[in-house]
């Protein structure tokens, strides 16, 4: 048969073989060798083959056994390795990417993906594949490995296939399946955890920063936000990001860790994209939700504790002394007032502090305890600030310590009543025609313990008075003249009286 380059084929026990073959092949294995000797009575006998084989010749044989089967065999699947979750299995019609090593059933290769770099890319159940690895891939997880030996008629038959298959030749091939999808799947979700508490869930419009991993289904990372120690931020439901993940973020909540499987028509399709992501490749993203909000959201407030008779609440331009903690919504924690002597001072309204945060102090009572939840929009914005990251939504504990009633914008000092008829006689207590600052700080100290009138509150209300005092010193010459002593009221008359 070597000399013919073509092995011997037949089937053994039907009468097709000298006797002595029939007999000398029983029981042989595959890879196996004998050497046989058949007697003439079970060869050829007395007549032989013309001039080939004389008669009553005794033959010798070297035999290898190639391949073995039989018209009732039936594939032969061994599980070699399986992963421990497996959620679907494949089925007809399913799109399969499995890497394989195929070889004949002593052992010789005949081709293999490996050697290609590639996986093998096709549909099951369709045609597409010969009928035994059609039927040899049903059933297998994502990562699944197999070994699938293929008998002829389920595989190349009598023809064979090129130089490398020859006719009647059973196959085996070593699988691992890669990953696989149905063009009819959508984006599956798995809730890997759920916080307790979920106030609201995200939909459309909606601007998430989440972390991710992203694999293939084999385990193989292409990307992480983790590695770039950011977050990945974006609008959902707009387009921005591949549908499957448009479709995989909409309601979760805040804090939560989900994962997301991406069939390819809802990723990156045929193609993929770069050196990481194959073609038809599905997509897991395990995402954890570091915050959400949308543009129109305005300061959530949640009252902790308010003290029972409260009359007085926080307004604009009330000076406030108030203790806070901030953090992400992650629980990572950013700034707090506690780490100074001191509480926190801001005149609200001022434009001292981020707006969210002012309209959430406002209308406390002294002693009251709120969370605001504030919206970048409302706090740091897209570029965030030094310890706050762009885009961040923040949380506040806040403690009102204290209030003093403030004053309208633009003013340093108010009368509750009337002011006083000949104000700058009053004032000038030396009676010397000019009032120095001295004088000027001793008559609006006396005013504001005669109740009469207030500062605008202040941590220093010395600084306060001096002000005022350069806004009438108009020549800034140190004393304050009766032509320059006016009114803020007066002033703004005369401002729109020029302006008309």
């Amino acid at each position: 048969s070597y000399d013919r380059g073509a092995t011997v084929a037949g089937v053994v026990g039907v009468g097709r073989l000298i006797t002595g073959m029939d007999r000398g092949l029983q029981g042989m294995c595959v890879n196996e060798r004998r050497h046989l000797i058949v007697p003439p009575h079970l060869g050829y006998g007395s007549i032989g083959v013309a001039g080939l084989i004389p008669p009553d010749a005794t033959l010798y044989f070297d035999v290898v056994m190639l391949d073995i089967w039989n018209k009732d065999d039936k594939l032969q699947i061994t599980t070699l390795a399986k992963p421990e979750h497996c959620n679907r299995t494949v089925e007809n019609s399913d799109f399969v990417r499995y890497h394989y090593n195929g070889t004949l059933l002593d052992g010789t290769p005949f081709d293999s993906s490996y050697s290609k770099d590639s996986t093998y890319d096709t549909y099951v159940g369709t045609g597409w594949l010969i009928k035994g690895m059609d039927q040899g891939l049903l059933g297998m997880c994502a990562g699944e490995k197999r070994s699938i030996i293929i008998p002829p008629f389920l595989a190349y038959g009598e023809k064979g296939y090129g130089t490398v298959i020859p006719p009647q030749a059973s196959l085996v091939f070593s699988v691992l399946l890669v990953d696989f999808h149905n063009p009819k799947d959508g984006v599956s979700l798995e809730h890997l955890e759920v916080p307790a508490s979920c106030r609201r869930r995200a939909v459309s419009g909606d601007f998430v920063r989440y972390h991710y991993n992203g694999t293939l289904m084999d385990g193989t990372l292409f990307d992480s936000s983790y590695s770039r120690n950011q977050t990945y931020n974006t609008y959902i439901g707009r387009g921005y990001i591949i549908p499957g993940m448009d479709q995989g973020l909409q309601g979760v909540c805040i804090g939560e860790r989900r994962r997301v499987v991406v069939p390819p028509h809802l990723a990156y399709g045929e193609n993929g994209v770069g050196n990481k992501i194959p073609g038809s490749a599905v997509l897991i993203f395990d995402v954890h939700i570091i915050d959400f909000h949308n543009p129109s959201d305005p300061v959530d407030i949640e009252t902790v504790h308010r003290p029972q008779g409260c009359n007085v609440t926080a307004r604009d331009r009330d000076f406030i002394r108030y203790h806070y903690n901030c953090s992400l919504l992650d629980g990572t924690r950013l700034f707090s007032s506690h780490d100074y002597e001191k509480p926190q001072e801001v005149t609200l309204g001022a434009n001292k502090v981020i707006e969210g945060l002012n309209s959430g102090l406002l209308g406390m009572c002294v002693g009251e305890r709120r969370v605001l939840i504030v919206p970048p929009h409302l706090g740091h914005g897209e570029n965030g600030a030094r310890g706050v990251p762009g885009s961040a939504v923040l949380r506040f504990e806040v403690e009102l310590i204290s209030l003093e009633e403030g004053v309208p914008e633009g003013y340093l000092f108010i009368w509750h009543g009337d002011p006083p008829e000949n104000l700058f006689e009053q004032m000038d207590l030396n009676k010397d025609g000019q009032i120095p600052a001295d004088e000027f700080s001793t008559f609006i100290k006396t005013q504001v313990a005669e109740g009469k009138g207030r500062l605008m509150p202040s941590s220093d209300p010395e600084k306060v008075i001096a002000d005022m005092f350069g806004n009438q010193d108009r020549n800034q010459d140190g004393r304050i003249t009766a032509e320059e002593l006016k009114l803020k009221s007066d002033e703004d008359r005369e401002k729109v009286h020029e302006e008309l």
